[in-house]
């Protein structure tokens, strides 16, 4: 028996999880721990929205609001919203490519896990000497001022969990570059394949520059260096500029796979080609090219001057150009098409009001006078979730409802979708419409509480009220997946049955290797090319012969706790004393190099699956048949 064989027998047990190097069970761990992430990032939106709901409230005190407050931020753009968006471009773009993995499979592996480690570390802030406190941006004039071990966990927490993401994006940009199947030319690949590629790219610009703004608060933290401490030389708004020079191109890494999606729902259940696709391909690339020129808009009122004002303002209008041909492009697919108003489709069509109203207050914080006004008030903050909640969280659940039967073989129930869509939706305008004009009547942003009087009572009352409704729509959207689960009733390749793209052109979920033979990609959405001649499958590029696979590996699992143990060494190996962090920090670094060393003299030629098998697995399909 061969060893394609021997695997395909067993379960996807744990051990699987821990020593995959599939990028579809790689996919599905992203899900999981970004799942989780996001709802421990909900918890403690719901904790400030219960502080905030009356005045004088003294549910939380000041000190535990603030990193809950830090901490909220942190979790949902670090560790749900980067690691949900990798679960889809995980499941969905080798496929969409006619590949059959990524083109560096243990390192996207070791990705995930270094992403994975350093959220967990992050998180035990919470039990050991309290949680960063200084909000998700960590202003160095705060940080460098907290006490505790609180801001250690938070730079060395984001280091490991870069250092996956940035993995991430250096093999999806090589996968995508290599690894297209014959015929799939660069305008011929599909709008969620194109976001990828872009998001890639900036992936491997942005996140270097939080890498050194991290290293420098690091050796200012543990190791008495000046980058940021003022009395000494430093200079605080350094660190502003390494933030937002990674954080505005960040809004866009996570944006960008979201419209993707949208790309790829709307073609979909429009039941048509998507209209201008060349001009939406230009207009992905060009959203990522000036997000790197935006990132000073975040910093109007430290006094850069007007002229670097002014350049930031116009640069950050410019930016809405391409976004907008997006819209109007969304909207003529629509047009004239068969529309089916499916859960992910009724994801598609709310997300366009969202996302222009976030949109269009983005422009009103982008003319520099008026920002004066709107900066650090709950305008600001309602800007922020309308673009985020309504556009990369909107993304992320039309993914899941469109990708889900793609990934794990199964559907999930159109009436709790529905459910969950009104409620979620509903909930989102109620919570962050009525903060635009607290934040216009004077509410600062990041207070733990407002005095009676001033007027802001009902607004903070109505936006509490919106975020219980978004709390119970995700916890039906959890009923849903765990009843869809226990069903486990199968689906077949094409469940929407508008499929357009090569990734519905196989079984769900899709076997080992993704495709028996390589695909013969011959236009735009191929599949459908294929279906509108009759055909039930993808033309060839290959006669049916031998598939190479990687092996498992337990070793990225290995590198990345390595890691989580030496930074533990590292953030108390001068505390009161203690000589103990000296031998974690060895221990930690000992585990790591070990371990990149058995990877380097392993023997590691991965297995074949044999032409032989693949015919049996035919002959028998046909049996069943």
């Amino acid at each position: 028996m061969s060893t394609y064989a021997q695997k395909k027998g067993f379960g996807a047990t744990l051990w699987d999880y821990l020593t995959t190097v599939d990028h579809k069970k790689i996919a599905i761990l992203y899900l999981i721990a970004g799942g989780f992430f996001f709802i421990v990032g909900g918890l403690e939106a719901m904790f400030i929205r219960i502080q905030l709901a009356v005045p004088n409230n003294d549910f939380l005190s000041a000190g535990l609001y603030n990193e809950i407050l830090t901490m909220h931020g942190t979790t949902m753009i670090f560790l749900a919203a980067m690691p949900l968006i990798f679960a889809f471009m995980n499941a969905v773009v080798p496929l969409q490519i006619g590949a059959r993995d990524v083109a560096f499979p243990f390192l996207n592996s070791l990705g995930f896990w270094l992403f994975f480690f350093g959220g967990i570390f992050l998180n035990l802030s919470w039990f050991l000497d309290g949680a960063p406190d200084a909000g998700w941006t960590s202003y160095a004039s705060l940080s460098m001022a907290s006490e505790g071990h609180g801001i250690d966990f938070y730079a060395l927490g984001l280091q490991i969990s870069g250092a996956g993401t940035l993995i991430g994006g250096i093999n999806f940009l090589v996968t995508i570059v290599n690894m297209r199947a014959p015929g799939m030319t660069y305008m011929r690949m599909p709008l969620f394949t194109w976001s990828t590629f872009v998001v890639s790219a900036l992936i491997l610009f942005a996140f270097p520059a939080l890498t050194v703004g991290l290293f420098l608060m690091i050796f200012d933290r543990m190791f008495g260096s000046n980058f940021f401490d003022v009395a000494n030389g430093g200079n605080t708004v350094i660190w502003e500029h390494l933030f937002w020079i990674f954080g505005h191109p960040e809004v866009y890494i996570l944006i960008l796979p979201a419209f993707g999606i949208f790309s790829e729902i709307f073609a979909t259940f429009s039941r048509k080609r998507l209209f201008g696709y060349s001009s939406m391909v230009f207009a992905t690339v060009l959203i990522g090219f000036l997000g790197f020129m935006v990132w000073a808009h975040h910093m109007f009122t430290t006094g850069l001057g007007p002229i670097a004002n002014a350049i930031f303002a116009v640069a950050t209008m410019a930016i809405a150009v391409p976004t907008g041909i997006k819209i109007f492009n969304w909207l003529f697919t629509m047009w004239g098409g068969s529309i089916r108003f499916t859960t992910p489709m009724l994801y598609a069509v709310a997300f366009i009001p969202s996302f222009v109203a976030g949109g269009v207050t983005g422009v009103m914080n982008a003319a520099a006078p008026a920002d004066y006004q709107f900066h650090d008030s709950y305008f600001v903050v309602a800007h922020f979730h309308y673009v985020i909640v309504g556009g990369v969280v909107l993304g992320l659940l039309a993914g899941l409802h469109f990708y889900w039967p793609k990934m794990f073989g199964t559907m999930l129930s159109e009436k709790l979708g529905k459910i969950t869509f009104w409620l979620f939706l509903i909930g989102f305008h109620l919570t962050f419409f009525i903060q635009h004009f607290l934040g216009l009547m004077g509410m600062p942003r990041r207070v733990f509480t407002f005095l009676p009087g001033q007027g802001l009572e009902t607004g903070n009352m109505i936006s509490t009220v919106g975020a219980f409704f978004m709390a119970v729509a995700v916890l039906i959207l959890l009923i849903n997946i765990i009843m869809t689960s226990v069903k486990n009733v199968k689906v077949g390749n094409d469940p929407w049955g508008d499929g357009r793209t090569l990734e519905w052109a196989i079984p769900s979920p899709p076997p080992f290797y993704n495709f028996k033979q390589t695909p013969l990609v011959r236009g735009l959405d191929a599949y459908w090319l294929e279906k509108m001649e009759g055909k039930n499958a993808l033309t060839p590029a290959e006669p049916i012969g031998d598939i190479h696979m990687p092996n498992s590996s337990f070793i990225p699992f290995m590198i990345s706790f390595g890691l989580f143990v030496a930074a533990f060494g590292a953030m108390y190996h001068g505390d009161d004393g203690n000589n103990w962090g000296i031998p974690v920090l060895i221990l930690g670094m000992a585990i790591t190099l070990g371990s990149m060393f058995l990877r380097s003299v392993k023997d590691d030629h991965g297995f074949h699956i044999h032409k032989e098998d693949l015919l049996k697995e035919d002959d028998d399909k046909g049996v069943k048949a």
